[in-house]
């Protein structure tokens, strides 16, 4: 697979009232060409977070934006540029990281959940020694996770409604 040089293509979703950051690594091809976080069908993310707020799952960008508004949720990556092949995490090299300090200084930021190892790697070799903000690991909501089922998901991830 032919690999490709990426940079983040859309902003990140906060305002102040924003208390929480859930980080990605990189949006898929996918997401990438649906021009919004978690845009693959089969990502469980948008499902979940309907499940844990007892809501309908959002599907225009909008719609899922507003959501996280509402529940007061960042969303962002941990990687700003790189090169990877197609979708794989696992190819990803030439790591550039994104920049949380817009939205750690304006917003009430109080955790930061990784969704996925990944993402948690760059965020504590990156940026957790700049932030100093110790991160929430959880399970990928990534179909590549198929070893959690969705029922497991909302079990590990309870803690951001609790935390919230």
């Amino acid at each position: 697979m032919n690999r490709e040089s990426i940079v983040h293509p859309f902003a990140p979703v906060w305002d102040e009232n924003s208390r929480v950051l859930i980080l990605g690594s990189l949006p898929s091809v996918r997401s990438r060409a649906e021009g919004f976080y978690y845009g693959h069908p089969r990502n469980r993310f948008w499902p979940l977070m309907a499940l844990l707020f007892g809501e309908e799952v959002p599907h225009q960008t909008e719609e899922k934006r507003a959501f996280l508004l509402r529940h007061h949720i960042a969303l962002w990556d941990t990687v700003q540029s790189c090169s990877i092949a197609g979708s794989a995490d696992s190819s990803i090299t030439d790591v550039v990281p994104t920049d949380l300090r817009p939205i750690l200084t304006a917003a009430s930021i109080q955790h930061i959940i990784c969704n996925g190892k990944t993402a948690a790697g760059y965020y504590e070799r990156l940026q957790q020694p700049l932030t100093q903000i110790p991160a929430i690991v959880l399970p990928s909501t990534s179909p590549a996770n198929a070893a959690w089922s969705m029922e497991k998901l909302v079990e590990a991830w309870r803690v951001l409604t609790e935390i919230l």
